[in-house]
């Protein structure tokens, strides 16, 4: 049997790692990779490639714009999107534009072979020995991975709730200290009033705080979305607020194999600008990993950042919880 071209689209090195794992090295396949949308399309266009495993969200060019690529130029090529981008309208607009399936991240190994199987790429038989070598990832690349699929799942149900679909983001990882996360917050407000809401977390010694910000020019249009009037406008917030770092935090959670205890939501400042809210919490904020992805929904003029503060003595404790991962 000649061997199949395989191209795995991914700008995440730690998802290109897992997919290279689920693929037995028993199966006639000539796989290459590709970081970016614009990078697999020109592979595919030169002629080499008969099956794309695509993710969405990248930045340069999505995979909803490859895909359109494809089918508009007539391009042979069997497509499995897999993404961490769960929602159900993100799923029916892949299948739309031309992809034979789609696969939720993490990849399963036994659904993704299943699925190549169903294809006609690989023969009926799924072995699972014989693994192909994969390098190893930074912590920082890893643990972005975990967050870009805790980020996609807290995303479907916000989508359920508000009956929108979420425009997903590439999520930012970096160690910040409190200067920095200045810089990082004011770029966030651009120069906007803000309400802020802050919730505690802890689980197996990872401890931190989530804050998600609202643009108080926004929040009126999300109050008719949550369809709440004015009186119960703080009550909305809380409650948003409560069920997205809550979704977030539970995925992020489920892969590292901890539980994560949450402490009531609290409202940091109502109506504040940035720098009273860096004044009132400067002190819990001296160093910390920060994560930031800044969420927005189709057809609305609304979008609002939720920042996950780890605390400086987490982040060891969480290079062991992601080693398997890394490693």
């Amino acid at each position: 049997m000649s061997a199949v071209s395989l191209l795995i689209c991914d700008d995440s090195s730690l998802a290109r790692k897992q997919l290279l794992r689920a693929l037995p090295a028993a199966w006639p396949l000539d796989i290459s990779q590709a970081a970016s949308g614009r990078e697999a399309l020109d592979k595919v266009r030169a002629g080499s490639i008969d099956v794309l495993l695509l993710d969405l969200t990248m930045p340069d060019m999505d995979g909803y714009q490859v895909l359109a690529a494809l089918r508009d130029e007539h391009l042979d090529c069997k497509v499995v999107v897999i993404s961490a981008d769960v929602q159900e309208e993100a799923v029916r607009r892949v299948l739309e534009l031309g992809a034979q399936a789609f696969i939720r991240k993490p990849a399963d190994p036994v659904h993704l072979q299943q699925t190549l199987a169903g294809l006609g790429v690989v023969g009926d038989e799924l072995p699972v020995l014989g693994e192909r070598k994969a390098g190893a990832i930074p912590f920082r690349d890893t643990f972005r991975e975990v967050v870009n699929v805790a980020m996609g799942r807290a995303a479907a149900l916000l989508a359920k709730v508000l009956g929108v679909f979420v425009q997903l983001p590439i999520p930012s990882v970096n160690i910040l200290e409190v200067g920095e996360l200045h810089m990082a917050l004011a770029d966030v407000a651009q120069g906007d009033k803000l309400t802020a809401v802050c919730q505690g977390y802890i689980g197996g010694g990872i401890a931190g705080e989530a804050l998600l910000i609202f643009h108080d020019s926004e929040v009126a249009d999300m109050a008719r979305l949550m369809r709440a009037d004015d009186y119960l406008e703080l009550e909305m917030l809380l409650d948003l607020s409560s069920l997205l770092i809550s979704a977030c935090l539970s995925g992020i959670a489920d892969q590292i194999d901890v539980v994560f205890s949450q402490g009531h939501p609290q409202l940091l400042g109502q109506h504040a600008s940035i720098d009273e809210l860096i004044r009132l919490n400067r002190q819990r904020w001296k160093n910390t990993l920060a994560v930031e992805i800044s969420y927005s929904l189709e057809g609305h003029d609304v979008h609002f950042d939720l920042l996950l503060l780890f605390t400086e003595d987490s982040v060891e404790l969480l290079s062991r919880k992601l080693a398997h991962l890394m490693s």
